[in-house]
């Protein structure tokens, strides 16, 4: 899959995620990517992405500077 196929589908999968109600918890970076971990903000559920592109982790970075601003 090409880089930007696969940013296309990362940043939907965070996408799908904020607009379920989830907030970035945490963030685990190593040479593999990151692995972010996500917590729904009533319901407490935790799910974790694997983001493997460079523009997806400058993607879910300005969401997590959102929500610590707002």
């Amino acid at each position: 899959m090409s880089e930007y196929k696969e940013f296309l589908t990362e940043k939907e999968q965070i996408d799908d995620l904020i607009r379920s109600g989830y907030r970035i918890q945490s963030v685990i970076e190593n040479l593999d990517g990151a692995f972010v971990n996500f917590t729904h903000k009533d319901q407490g559920h935790c799910k974790s992405l694997h983001i493997g592109t460079a523009n997806a982790r400058k993607y879910f970075s300005s969401i997590l500077m959102q929500q610590n601003n707002g």
